[in-house]
């Protein structure tokens, strides 16, 4: 089944014995091993909720488990035993997963929890004991509705092109698309309708949300977070010129709005930018102080003129600035 399938499955069906939750959608995955936890209804999760990592169950380890599943809940009705990343051999398959598939102990739920990404192994979606929990990724009309179902239950409501627009400005991706929904109930508050105006208005496109979210990694000090953006990026077509020139503007609007009066609404108008990024770059200079925003902004535009002019190479202009940025 789909993803979108399971909350009706565990309503009107009820849990299974054994899941395989499966596919590169990691927001879909976390959501469907939660809606699963949620339907056991464990008491004692500390004695009934056992997690293992599928790449030490090998052989005996293995064998062991297999045993270990027979094992009756503590104070509870059922038992929750996950394996996450687990791809056994069509060999493993036969010899210790199959007889037990096919004879389940009643109250526990094996729930197997894998990325896939082309792992090799036994092909456990195709198994007849196990229920599939597709998690790949899902077309854009199949997203739309549930963008759709899940501001209903935010207890907003979106219109249907509102829904498709939110999709491609969030490039199919579940866990953005919730914090978006989650963001405009914010300010339409609860009962709201979200118009497609809205979302072109509030959300910002892919790779926009992707530099402001460099950028507030940067007004964090969050250096790990701002690699790892930077990393994505570049594997999307972004090089060291075009990430410096980002956080030079980024440095050079704080300086601006540190300069400037008047409510969010009037400095957007004046900067031709929206709203909501003014509200966020206002707290930035909260956190950073305007002095600090000032100098930044000085030695990155000193940065990318060097790197123009060839006093400095693309990379080395852009390692000064992030050691400018956060460790000066």
């Amino acid at each position: 089944m789909k993803f979108v399938q399971l909350a009706k499955s565990l309503k009107e069906v009820g849990l299974h014995s054994v899941y395989l939750v499966e596919g590169e959608e990691a927001y879909f995955r976390d959501h469907a091993v939660a809606a699963i936890r949620t339907a056991c209804a464990l008491t004692q999760p500390t004695l009934n909720d056992v997690r293992y990592e599928g790449e030490l169950l090998r052989g005996e380890r293995l064998t062991a488990l297999v045993s270990e599943l027979y094992t009756l809940p503590f104070f509870d009705e059922r038992r929750l035993v996950r394996i996450h990343e687990f791809y056994p051999t069509e060999k493993e398959w036969e010899q210790a997963l199959k007889p037990y598939c096919a004879k389940p102990c009643p109250s526990t739920v094996l729930l197997i929890v894998n990325a896939g990404s082309g792992k090799r192994g036994a092909e456990l979606k195709r198994k007849k004991d196990i229920v599939f929990v597709d998690c790949a990724k899902e077309e854009p009309d199949v997203l739309a509705r549930w963008v759709s179902g899940v501001a209903k239950r935010a207890e907003v409501s979106i219109d249907g092109d509102a829904a498709s627009l939110l999709v491609q400005y969030c490039n199919s991706d579940a866990a953005r698309m919730s914090l978006e929904i989650k963001k405009l109930k914010e300010l339409f508050g609860e009962g709201g309708r979200i118009t497609r105006e809205a979302v072109a208005e509030y959300v910002a496109k892919d790779v926009e949300y992707k530099l402001f979210k460099l950028t507030e990694a940067a007004s964090y000090g969050n250096h790990s977070a701002f690699n790892e953006i930077l990393h994505d990026l570049m594997e999307k077509g972004y090089d060291e010129n075009a990430a410096l020139a980002s956080l030079t503007s980024y440095y050079r609007t704080l300086t601006e709005i540190a300069g400037m009066r008047g409510s969010d609404e009037e400095i957007a108008l004046a900067l031709g930018m929206k709203k909501y990024p003014v509200i966020k770059n206002r707290e930035a200079l909260n956190r950073l102080g305007r002095e600090r925003a000032r100098a930044l902004y000085l030695r990155l535009y000193a940065l990318s003129a060097g790197m123009r002019s060839g006093l400095y190479s693309k990379s080395g202009a852009l390692s000064a600035a992030i050691a400018k940025i956060f460790f000066t």
